[in-house]
């Protein structure tokens, strides 16, 4: 008899069912497919005693790489949405029974690899609804044969899973529909179940970070740490989504994340199962400091597992997946940023996490990604339509830079007046460069660069009045950008978007602090012959600055760390820098880009001089005006300026009229 999907704990106590008990090594493929029929069972006597299901003809499964051994059955049985005696007989409709068992065994066979029997058995029973419209439901069964089995390994006797799509849907295709629903899943009672995970190869987990007390970003960014120290490797991080306590009303505000997980055999002496995954954090949890008082009440941390392959977990301790997380914004906004398209089942459906993300009913408070920017300044927070526009102000230290070149000096002095000028006029940010990256500008080199910009940071540092400053060093060079944290720099902005210094990346990650990665193609030498964009300039900028984001990540930079820059100017002709300043919101939504904050810097360019006819950049303040407004129109979070008390005016007075 079949059991409900919702089994009895005892009964799915079987924590690696999905996972392990016929789990190939590394993801085998299974191979040694042969026909087969059962001699026991004839389609018509199935037929008149199975309440309308039609057997199909299975194939068995010789699976030597598995390390239960041995040789498996695989049963397939088809269920129409209404059945008739007169259509009994021809089952396929269109599509001959022998196609139907072709295309399946082909599925199983041909350029697949399973980490699980339950892989296999959902892929087969998904592609024989796909194969014909008739088909509304369809059962799969899994059996160990007991031929060939690893005497010492452990058995998996039978499993059986049931797939059906929704009934409004019950002419279309499954290709058609994103939902089908799981209706029953059977393991046999007397199967002989592993008590653990074997450790072999890697395991993917996705763990929820939060945090509603102290230094809450900070905290987070600690348990990362931790993790990486513990040999739990943080592969990818979800940006920190702020919001308001969901149980336990009355308490402060959580930052909440995701981050992807593994385990490598050759990081740590034995990959770590479920549970001792779970004891790491939990240990990890204490370190940190963290006191439980109150159930879904405050905590400084909180790490929860909300996936783990494909396993599935009942137990007191620990249910993977996690109960409640199909119900949470604040863990599905996050976990869409890493697997949207991920397919998952709940009691009801089987969608994707977006899918699930977009069916819950709207916040009464909506959330928004944080970003830090220094210690003195509060984290950008995205959206920002309710938000003020950040000032940036530019404070170039070259001879040759194509507005103000030669116009500020390093002298401590001379530093300290300027700055203290741009913080008296709304500036938040002092972003300060040593190398030029109009079109056309030379290389200066490391030690000139450093020798430009370090006495800056050090006066800046210095001085009581100003020290606290948000510092960004405007650099495309690893070696510089260290030396500019180290003497206090708080963002690198790099306008190659780590492109041009192959070790940018791994250092940012490295030193933990928050990059600008800048929309560019080729050098300042010859990005102003690489204006082509075939398939818009739009789309093509979103899509290239995705590819720097995956990088940036790729190299350990969290994804909380991370600011975009469309490049106005940088590999643009004017006419395409002017339909990026109309389609910001375009890129903010691009999928992918979603909650990352958003820098433009257009003060003074060549596009407004193009536009205006104003030939000297200085003068262009009018122009630049309005492309701030267009900036603030469009959800700009920060703005970078030369002409710092006007451009303050003008982004209040835009601020006033968007973003009340």
């Amino acid at each position: 008899m079949l059991l409900p999907f919702v089994i009895r704990n005892r009964v799915l106590n079987l924590v690696a069912l999905f996972h392990h008990e016929l789990k190939a090594s590394n993801t085998v493929p299974l191979r040694g497919i042969s026909s087969f029929r059962t001699p026991a069972l004839r389609q018509e006597q199935y037929n008149r005693n199975s309440e309308g299901w039609i057997y199909l003809e299975g194939f068995k499964i010789k699976a030597p790489a598995l390390e239960t051994g041995g040789d498996f059955s695989v049963s397939v049985f088809l269920k129409k949405n209404s059945l008739s005696p007169a259509t009994q007989d021809n089952i396929g409709g269109t599509i001959s029974h022998h196609q139907i068992h072709e295309n399946l065994r082909r599925v199983a066979t041909q350029n697949q690899s399973f980490a699980t029997i339950y892989h296999l058995g959902r892929t087969v029973a998904d592609q024989a609804l796909i194969l014909s419209n008739e088909f509304q439901e369809a059962k799969v069964q899994i059996r160990s044969l007991g031929e060939h089995c690893n005497q010492h390994a452990p058995v998996l006797d039978e499993v059986t899973i049931r797939i059906r799509k929704p009934s409004a849907f019950a002419k279309a295709s499954l290709a058609d529909v994103e939902t089908t629903r799981i209706e029953e899943m059977h393991v046999s009672a007397n199967s002989r179940l592993p008590t653990q995970l074997k450790a072999e190869g890697k395991h993917q987990a996705y763990v929820a970070l939060g945090s509603n007390l102290g230094d809450r970003i900070g905290m987070i960014q600690q348990a990362c740490v931790e993790m990486d120290r513990r040999g739990i490797k943080v592969v990818r991080t979800s940006g920190l989504w702020e919001t308001e306590a969901m149980y336990v009303k009355e308490q402060p505000r959580f930052v909440n994340g995701v981050c992807e997980v593994s385990g490598k055999s050759s990081d740590v002496e034995t990959t770590l199962t479920p549970v001792q995954l779970l004891d790491q954090l939990q240990d990890i949890e204490n370190s940190l400091g963290r006191e439980k008082l109150v159930e879904k009440g405050p905590r400084n941390i909180d790490l929860d597992i909300l996936l783990y392959d494909d396993v599935v977990v009942d137990e007191e301790r620990l249910s993977i997946p996690h109960k409640l997380m199909l119900e949470r914004e604040f863990v599905l906004r996050p976990l869409c940023e890493l697997i949207p398209h991920r397919m998952i089942s709940s009691s009801h459906s089987r969608a994707s996490f977006l899918s699930y993300l977009k069916a819950l009913p709207p916040s009464a408070a909506p959330i928004s990604a944080l970003t830090p920017l220094s210690p003195s300044l509060p984290p950008l927070t995205t959206p920002s339509l309710a938000n003020s526009t950040v000032i940036m102000a530019i404070l170039n230290l070259t001879p040759d830079s194509f507005s103000d070149g030669g116009l500020h000096s390093n002298k401590p002095s001379d530093v300290i007046s300027t700055v203290s000028d741009f913080i008296s006029s709304g500036a938040s940010i002092i972003d300060i460069g040593g190398q030029s990256t109009r079109p056309g500008a030379s290389d200066v080199g490391e030690q000139e660069e450093l020798a430009r910009i370090i006495p800056a940071i050090n006066a800046i540092r210095s001085s009581p009045v100003i020290r606290d400053v948000c510092i960004s060093v405007d650099t495309y060079r690893a070696s510089v950008a260290e030396a500019a944290c180290a003497a206090g720099a708080d963002i690198i902005n790099d306008t190659s978007a780590g492109g041009m210094d192959p070790n940018m990346l791994p250092t940012l990650a490295r030193l933990g602090v928050t990059v600008c990665l800048m929309h560019t193609r080729g050098t300042p030498i010859n990005m102003s012959s690489l204006t082509n964009y075939p398939n818009g300039v739009i789309p093509s900028v979103a899509a290239e600055l995705l590819g720097r984001v995956r990088a940036a990540e790729a190299a350990g930079i969290r994804r909380w760390r991370i600011i975009l820059d469309p490049g106005i100017g940088f590999a643009k002709t004017t006419a395409q820098s002017l339909e990026i300043l109309r389609n910001v919101g375009a890129l903010r939504d691009f999928e992918g880009l979603h909650g990352l904050p958003w820098l433009v810097g257009a003060s003074r360019k060549g596009f407004i001089g193009n536009t205006t006819g104003v030939a000297e950049p200085e003068e262009r303040t009018w122009g630049t005006a309005t492309a701030m407004a267009a900036c603030v129109a469009g959800g700009v979070d920060i703005v970078r300026v030369h002409d710092v008390a006007a451009m303050t005016e003008v982004v209040k007075m835009a601020d006033a009229v968007w973003r009340a």
